[in-house]
Formats: C-alpha cells, sequence, structure tokens
C-alpha cells in the first residue's frame, strides 16, 4: 500500500534545510490504516481488533516522526550548527528508547540506564536553558516511565531538575550540576520527607563527572529558541514567527508547572483518622515483645472499639492511667480479674501496656506535628508552583499582544524609519535595522542596531531626529556593544513628563545596630519607578534580613514581567515557607512620570500622606502583613499626579510614636499640613525629629520616612 501511494501521487519534497525530506507521514498513516481494516473485513473482527485497526497507525505515525527528527541530529551534530526543538526531542527520545534496551544492567550497583538518561538531561540544559532542560526532563522521564515502568514521581523528578539545571546553565556545568541535585533533593523532600531519594545521589554525580568531561566547544543549538543567523530576528517576519512560537511554549510550560502544583494538593483527607493510623503504626512497633500480655489480642486489634477508646482518652489527656485502661476494657465488656487483688501478676502486665501506649502516643504526637507542618509546606509549594505557572502565562500573553503592538506599529511608523534610516545615512551612520514600538498612551521604544563606528555625538543626533520626527522629548536608556555582530544597540525611550525629587531620613531602635526597616527607591525595566519601605518583624538584624528580602524580591520579579498581584502572592508564601514567623509590612508605590500616575500597594503597611497644595490625603491600609495567612490580598490605591505634588511614606514607628491622638495617624496629618517647606529631604528631617522627640528623645522603634515631590518637566533628581 506504501508503496502503491507513489503511483497515485509524486511525493512532496520539503526546502533542504529540513529535517523530512520527503513528506512520507500521511502516507504512511493512509498505508497501515488501511491494511489495518482489510484485514478485519477478510477475517472478522471484534470492537477491541477496530480500536486497535485505528491506534496503530497512530502510533506508527509517532514513531515515523521521532524517527525521522532523531536521525538528522544523531547523525549530522558534528556538522549542522542549529537544529529545531522537533529534532532535539526525537533524538532524547530515541536515545532513551536505546539505553532501555541495558534493562537493569548495573556496574558497582550503579544503573547504567539511568546514569545515561541522566547525563542526556544534563546536556541539554547545559546547552540550551531552562525550557530545553525541562521539556527534554519530560520527555525522558515520560519515556523511562513507558518502557522502564519507573514510578511516576520519576517524570516530575527529571522535568524539575532539568528546568533548574537550565536555569543555572549560566554558572557552567557545575551550576547544571548543582541544578539537578538541587531538583531531586526537592523532588525528594516532598515525596518522603527526604528519606529515601527518588533519583540516586551517586548516579548524578557519574553524569555530572561525563559532562564534566564534554568538551566546551560541542554545538548543540536549537533554531526554535535560539536564532544566531540573522541579527535582530525579534524584529524580522521569521523572527515575529518565532516569537509566537516562544510564546505558546511558555504557555505549555505554564500548563505542566500547574499540572506539578495540582500534584501537591492533596486530597482532604480526616487529620484525626490519620493520626490515629500513625499511632496504632507506632503502637504495635512498641508492644513487640508483650505478645503473651493477657491485654495483647484486645489492644493491638486494630479494627476493635477498644484500640479507637484508648485513642480518644489520649487525645484528650495526652496520656492513659492504668485505672481508665481497665474501665475502657469494662465498657467494651471485657473485664481484667484480679487487677484489685494482691497478685502482683495482672497488675504487672496491666503497667507494661500502659506504659506501652503512652509510649507509643509520645513518640506518634512527633509524627503528628511533622505531618501537619510538610502538609502544610506541600500547600504552599503549591502555591508558589501556581504564582510561577500564572507569571509564565501572562508573560506568554504579553508576548503575543506585543506581537501584535509590533506588527501594527510597523505599518503605522513605517514612514519615520524610512526617514531616520535616510537621514543617519545621510551623517555617515549605517543603521542595520531599526524598531519603533509604542502601546496605546505609552511611551515610544526606539531600538536601533547601528554598525559600528568612531564617529562622535551619534547619540546626539539621533535625540534629535527621534524629537523631530516624533515632536516629542526622548532620552537613551541603553547601550549595548554587540562585538561578534560589529554592531552597537541602542535603546531610546519617551522622556518623562514629569521630574522626582527624593528625600529619606532614618533612626534605628536604641540598642541596636541595624535598622528592621528596609527603603527601596529604584527604576524598573519599563521605565516606571518603584518605591518602597518595608518593616520587618521585631527590629535589629532578623528584621533586616525579612525585610530585606521582601524589598530584592519584589523589584527581582517586577523585573522579571510578573505583574505586581503575581509578585505579592509568591512573597507571601516564601516567608509562608521559611517555617517560623517570619512576616513583614510592605508599603509600595508604582509611579509612571510618562503618563503622570502613581499606584498605592499596601500590605499591613502605615498610611501613606499625599499633599496637594494645601490639602493632605491619606492612603490607609486595612490589610495584615506579608507572610503571616495564606491567599493575603494587598490594598491597591490608584491616583493621578499632580504638578507640586509631595508624598510621604514611612514605618510604624513614626506614626506609633505619638501617645497624645487617639487616632495616631492624624499627628502626621496636621504636621504635614503646617510645614511650609516644600524641599522632600527637609520634610523627612522635619518628621523623623518630632517623631523622636515625641519619645522624649528616645527611639523606641525603628522609624524611616521617605518623601518625594513631583514636578513637571526637568527638576532635580
Amino acid at each position: 500500500m506504501f508503496f502503491i501511494s507513489f503511483f497515485v501521487a509524486e511525493p512532496r519534497y520539503n526546502e533542504e534545510s529540513r529535517n523530512e525530506k520527503i513528506k512520507f507521514g500521511r502516507r504512511i498513516f493512509t498505508s497501515t490504516l488501511i491494511v489495518g481494516i482489510l484485514r478485519i473485513f477478510i477475517s472478522g473482527f471484534l470492537v477491541y481488533d477496530f480500536l486497535v485497526a485505528i491506534a496503530l497507525p497512530m502510533l506508527v505515525f509517532v514513531l515515523y516522526k521521532i524517527f525521522v527528527n532523531a536521525v538528522n541530529v544523531l547523525t549530522n551534530y558534528y556538522e549542522k550548527m542549529v537544529f529545531t526543538l522537533e529534532e532535539i526531542m526525537g533524538a532524547a527520545i530515541m536515545l532513551t528508547i536505546a539505553v532501555c534496551c541495558l534493562g537493569e544492567l548495573q556496574i558497582f550497583s550503579f544503573s547504567i540506564r539511568n546514569i545515561i538518561a541522566i547525563f542526556i538531561v544534563l546536556v541539554l540544559g547545559w546547552k540550551n536553558g531552562a525550557l530545553v532542560g525541562a521539556a527534554s526532563g519530560v520527555t525522558i522521564g515520560v519515556t523511562l516511565g513507558i518502557i522502564a515502568e519507573t514510578e511516576p514521581v520519576i517524570i516530575g523528578a527529571y522535568a524539575i531538575s532539568g528546568l533548574i539545571a537550565g536555569i543555572l546553565n549560566r554558572f557552567g556545568k557545575i551550576g547544571v550540576i548543582a541544578g539537578f541535585v538541587i531538583g531531586d533533593i526537592l523532588l525528594t523532600y516532598l515525596q518522603n520527607g527526604g528519606v529515601e531519594n527518588v533519583i540516586v545521589f551517586k548516579e548524578i554525580l557519574i553524569a555530572g563527572l561525563g559532562l564534566i568531561a564534554v568538551p566546551k566547544n560541542i554545538k548543540l543549538n536549537i533554531a526554535d529558541i535560539i536564532g544566531d543567523k540573522h541579527l535582530l530576528p525579534v524584529f524580522t517576519n521569521r523572527g515575529l514567527n518565532k516569537s509566537k512560537e516562544t510564546a505558546e511554549k511558555l504557555q505549555e510550560v505554564s500548563k505542566a508547572v500547574e499540572e506539578m502544583a495540582n500534584t501537591y494538593n492533596d486530597e482532604e483527607i480526616d487529620l484525626k483518622e490519620k493520626n490515629k493510623q500513625i499511632f496504632i503504626t507506632e503502637l504495635l512497633n512498641t508492644t513487640d515483645d508483650l505478645e503473651e500480655n493477657i491485654l495483647y489480642d484486645n489492644v493491638t486489634n486494630t479494627e476493635g472499639k477498644i484500640i479507637n477508646d484508648i485513642f480518644e482518652k489520649l487525645l484528650e489527656n495526652q496520656y492513659i492511667k492504668e485505672q481508665e485502661l481497665i474501665k475502657i476494657f469494662a465498657n467494651n465488656n471485657n473485664y481484667i480479674v484480679g487487677f484489685e487483688d494482691e497478685e502482683k501478676t495482672v497488675k504487672n502486665e496491666v503497667k507494661k501496656m500502659t506504659q506501652a501506649i503512652n509510649s507509643a502516643y509520645r513518640i506518634s504526637k512527633m509524627n503528628f506535628i511533622w505531618n501537619a507542618k510538610f502538609k502544610e509546606e506541600k500547600r504552599n509549594i503549591s502555591s508558589q508552583l501556581n504564582g510561577v505557572s500564572r507569571a509564565i502565562s501572562e508573560i506568554a500573553d504579553d508576548i503575543k499582544q506585543d506581537l501584535k503592538t509590533e506588527i501594527k506599529n510597523e505599518e503605522i511608523y513605517n514612514t519615520e524609519k524610512e526617514a531616520i534610516t535616510r537621514l543617519l545615512k545621510e551623517k555617515q551612520i549605517l543603521v542595520e535595522e531599526l524598531a519603533i514600538n509604542k502601546k496605546d498612551e505609552d511611551r515610544f521604544i526606539v531600538e536601533l542596531y547601528i554598525e559600528q563606528s568612531n564617529k562622535k555625538d551619534i547619540e546626539k543626533l539621533i535625540l534629535g531626529l527621534l524629537e523631530k520626527q516624533f515632536k516629542e522629548r526622548f532620552k537613551l536608556k541603553e547601550k549595548t556593544r554587540i562585538d561578534k555582530q560589529k554592531c552597537d544597540k541602542y535603546t531610546f525611550i519617551s522622556d518623562d513628563k514629569f521630574s522626582i525629587e527624593f528625600g529619606q531620613a532614618i533612626a534605628i531602635k536604641d540598642g541596636m545596630t541595624v535598622s528592621g526597616d528596609s527603603i527601596l527607591n529604584t527604576r524598573l525595566k519599563d521605565g516606571k519607578y518603584l518605591i518602597a519601605i518595608s518593616d520587618g518583624m521585631g527590629s535589629g538584624k532578623d528584621a533586616k534580613k525579612s525585610s530585606q528580602f521582601v524589598i530584592n524580591m519584589l523589584k527581582r520579579l517586577l523585573d522579571s514581567g510578573f505583574n505586581k498581584e503575581t509578585s505579592l502572592d509568591l512573597i507571601n508564601t516564601n516567608l509562608l515557607n521559611i517555617g517560623k514567623e517570619v512576616f513583614a509590612t510592605l508599603d509600595i508605590a508604582i509611579v509612571d512620570l510618562y503618563k503622570g500616575t502613581i499606584e498605592f500597594i499596601k500590605s499591613g503597611s502605615a498610611p501613606s500622606y499625599i499633599k496637594s497644595k494645601k490639602k493632605i490625603q491619606l492612603i490607609k491600609s486595612t490589610t495584615l502583613p506579608t507572610g503571616i495567612v495564606q491567599n493575603a490580598k494587598a490594598q491597591v490605591t490608584e491616583r493621578n499626579i499632580e504638578d507640586g505634588d509631595i508624598v510621604l511614606m514611612c514605618s510604624d514607628g513614626i506614626i506609633d510614636s505619638n501617645i497624645e491622638y487617639k487616632n495616631k495617624n492624624l499627628w502626621v496629618k496636621y504636621l504635614m499640613e503646617d510645614i511650609e517647606n516644600t524641599n522632600p529631604q527637609k520634610i523627612a528631617d522635619i518628621v523623623l525629629n518630632e517623631a523622636v522627640d515625641n519619645c522624649y528623645g528616645n527611639v523606641k522603634d525603628d522609624m524611616s520616612v521617605l518623601v518625594y515631590k513631583f514636578q513637571i518637566g526637568d527638576g532635580p533628581f
């Protein structure tokens, strides 16, 4: 049937660069399906035979695709520098299938199959990063699960280990090996509390030694993710297609992470019943040497009512007395004769059994606590993974939206692009690529790749041209030299319409060397300002550690593309995961000086004060600090900026310093109304000094004040 198909229709040829030179997939599927159906009609069939006849062509087609993708990598890896993701995955599956033929072959009790599988994931994660590391981990884990009949947790172990190994590939081979080990430890801890490794640690180290032996100059680039044949792949049509593929792959990774999160959300089970089973297990261990005891059979009857009554009594009093044990037996029509007599034998038997029961309960109580804690940690990890899943999905949606914007901008600003390119060429400045982007009411972002030149005042020339073309002020955001491509990348953005001036003042609690408050004032990658104060629990180094953690993590997450809600959720669950009472307030302001807006985000923090002319507005928080409860919600308030507005943010130490007012928020409000000075630093100093005076010169708590003022146009920064 397969060869007859060539007489029916000519085969279709692909491009020379494609792995599948002639398209055989449909022919193979159709041929196998026809033969299967003919066989059924000739010999008679059951429903099972019909299902097999349909399933078999699908399986053949999948295996054909795996083979045709794998062959290209396995035969040309010395020559071809760029492979598709499908080719890499196909090769990984083929190698894993081949490795599975080794079966349970071991050398010095180490599985050769496992070592080679780990080695493949390490190499792919090392060369191509987190996405390929995770994808290859899932692929190899699933293949081992099907062929070698390994446990399902192996899939998760390879996936997470491959993901972390890929993330740490920036630190070289050692980072990749360490990442794989971290992933294995994480899955081991979640699976069985660290009792037995999911992937044998020594096998990882042996595979790691193999990775270290791999030459650094080996080529294994992936075309779908890293395109190195074009100077500006992100702005070409082909680059747009690749960005679409990347967005789709991010969505798939998001789904995979969400599924991992769901594995940690165990169905709710009766905690009391679970604790009872732990107690019974421990009781059976402690009564091993009491088989001759007259109470043994009834106490160790796990289905009987006596063991249930004993457990209820232990829950009530945390221990059981001999008389209480005898009473439980009597209530269940089991009377212990001779306990009140002078005969010591029965008394000794009851005493020994009572001691064994109390000992078993004391030991099992530690397991109750551990299980509850373990379950809580699993819930927190699930929450974190869900947060990461949402963030990845949001980034993928942003990429798709950016693509639509870029395509739209290509048409709208084509005239400006041509004009800028032509005018710069007249100045002997050669533009190799130019992109103009603008989202709705957002600022312009202009990126130019210019041939390296010693010509002076290039930045000034470009700024002049941009301002002339768009009738708007611009500034240089970033300049990067790309030596490999012998060009310079310039990124210009629309200049801010407002300027901002800062002032801050702090006082450390008496007796402490460091403040528990942390202040952040920085510009994010999207051009907005992040201003934040975090007040850690307590004071001193421990409080500083928690507030600094919250502040630094917030900046990293926002800069990475996570939205503010997801960022705060991840910070909250991270603090909960620390395992002890660690929490911190968060007072955040995100300022857009181009649009003229400010967004306040508060989590258990002191109020903020906005002085607009003589009027004072309070932005209050009714939420709990970060790290206290699950699913903590921040309070968000947004308003427009006006020329001359002054904003004051402070920690609780400032507010609580005054004991005269029942509503302590008011004393700062009245003070702000009375201050005539508009210099932010002077205002910060005045408020701090007044707070210290409220405490008669003593600093009873860490105090932090941050003041900033907005002005239209140029101003001090």
